[in-house]
């Protein structure tokens, strides 16, 4: 069975003739070498006990809050209104001259505005992977009622910030070299460095709400932010945190990031219709399509939620990382990697298989990484007869190190609204798909245990469980 890819555009696909030739090519280069798959014994062929839930109201990981920016907005009703429209958000770039790029297309924010939210000075300076970060961190907070004056009545050491982001402040980076380059390092702004680096996200959103709780950001991709979710729920698991903001943001929708996954030859080249060129897991699919944006979660320990009174949206039952351990960019032949990962997120959440009805996939439209996802999927969960699954890049692009945070927004929305977004794109399915991949059209549907999966660059896996919250 295909393993799904590590990369991005989850199984990284040469469309030229010599595909082995360029992808030997390629990993001469860089001097690494696919070792071969080996013969791992998987968690989900070993014997273990039925899976127990947590009751612990301490330990227990409640959703309070949500943050977007997005295609569609700022707003997570209006993103998640236009996700079950089936409304595609893909357009032709004009953040910069595409004209000469053989991708000219994106999931690119346009009118984007950080007014109430970011003061007009650092508004200016700042990288748009920073602004997207604290507009949709200070939306999260504000929806779970923790505004500025709330939160000077709280112990600020005991809420956190993992936001984290696969790229950085790209088009800081790039400017600041540039400038080295043609003018000289004294040219360089003085917010090249702390711009540039992908710890700034988390860092400037407590600056601005005095958050002095856990805080750094993990960079593992495209599944950053599920890495992120993880990680915060563990902090409160521990007590070291009661509340903590966790997320992915990504600004990459610049010359320097679509010409780089040009240069991978992982994007679509739909040109002549954008909107037509997110696909997963129909035939014609050709590659991923770049987005944007930032999500952000506030979750928080059911024992202080119910203290203060908060409105709980939803409760974060578990989660799981692992690595493939084999290729920076190809997948594990045997599947190990993802289907590992989805087992030991049930085991965390103490759900069984039988349990999950509903899974939002990473299907970034790649040829190779779609099937692979379906087939781990198809694995792990015997009988799908009852299982939907789609594919929120179809709409919005592939948001990189956001990806996971829009994406754990789309599942906590299905869970409260009853309905799920459709996989647009939908013309002609792969044989070899047989779970209802919700095709062009939404359809209702009480989520039981939804799923969320992130695969990024490295083998990194990542996978995290959601459920509507119960006493």
């Amino acid at each position: 069975m295909a393993s799904i890819a590590a990369a991005c555009s989850t199984g990284l696909i040469f469309r030229s003739k010599d595909s082995e030739n360029n992808k030997a090519s390629m990993l001469q280069h860089n001097g690494f070498r696919a070792s071969k798959s080996r013969a791992i014994k998987s968690m989900a062929t070993q014997t273990v006990s039925p899976p127990k839930r947590e009751t612990d109201p301490k330990k227990r990981i409640v959703i309070t809050g949500m943050g977007v920016v997005s295609v569609f907005g700022n707003d997570v009703n209006t993103f998640y209104d236009k996700l079950l429209e089936g409304e595609s958000g893909i357009t032709l770039i004009d953040k910069f001259d595409a004209s000469t790029f053989t991708v000219r297309f994106a999931g690119q924010i346009r009118n984007f505005s950080s007014v109430g939210y970011i003061d007009g000075k650092n508004d200016r300076r700042l990288d748009d992977c920073w602004r997207y970060c604290l507009v949709a961190g200070r939306k999260a907070l504000d929806d779970a009622n923790l505004g500025q004056q709330i939160l000077e009545t709280m112990d600020r050491t005991r809420i956190g910030v993992v936001v984290g982001s696969g790229m950085g402040g790209m088009t800081t980076f790039s400017n600041g070299v540039e400038a080295l380059i043609q003018k000289g390092f004294k040219k360089i702004t003085p917010f090249f460095i702390p711009y540039s680096i992908t710890n700034m996200g988390s860092a400037l959103l407590a600056i601005d709400r005095g958050l002095m709780g856990p805080n750094y950001s993990i960079s593992t991709a495209c599944a950053t932010a599920n890495y992120c979710f993880y990680a915060a729920a563990n902090h409160i698991r521990r007590g070291e945190a009661d509340i903590m903001v966790a997320g992915g943001t990504e600004a990459a929708v610049n010359p320097t990031g679509v010409g780089g996954f040009i240069a991978c030859r992982a994007l679509s080249q739909r040109n002549d219709k954008p909107h037509k060129a997110s696909r997963p897991w129909d035939q014609d699919r050709d590659g991923f399509v770049i987005g944007e944006g930032a999500g952000v979660l506030i979750m928080e320990s059911l024992e202080h939620a119910s203290k203060r009174g908060a409105n709980i949206i939803a409760e974060y039952l578990g989660g799981a990382i692992t690595c493939d351990a084999h290729h920076m960019t190809d997948p594990r032949k045997d599947g190990l990697g993802i289907s590992s990962c989805i087992t030991k997120c049930l085991q965390d959440a103490g759900v069984s298989p039988q349990e999950v009805n509903y899974v939002n996939c990473h299907a970034t439209s790649t040829l190779a990484g779609d099937l692979a996802e379906v087939n781990a999927i198809k694995k792990i969960f015997k009988c799908t007869s009852e299982m939907k699954m789609n594919g929120t890049k179809s709409m919005i692009g592939h948001g990189l190190g956001a990806a996971g945070g829009l994406e754990a927004i789309a599942c906590i929305k299905a869970i409260k609204t009853g309905w799920l977004h459709p996989t647009i794109n939908q013309d002609n399915l792969e044989p070899q798909v047989d779970i209802d991949t919700v095709p062009n059209v939404k359809k209702q549907h009480e989520v039981n245990v939804a799923i969320s999966n992130s695969f990024g660059f490295g083998g990194h896996n990542s996978v995290v469980a959601f459920a509507p919250f119960k006493h």
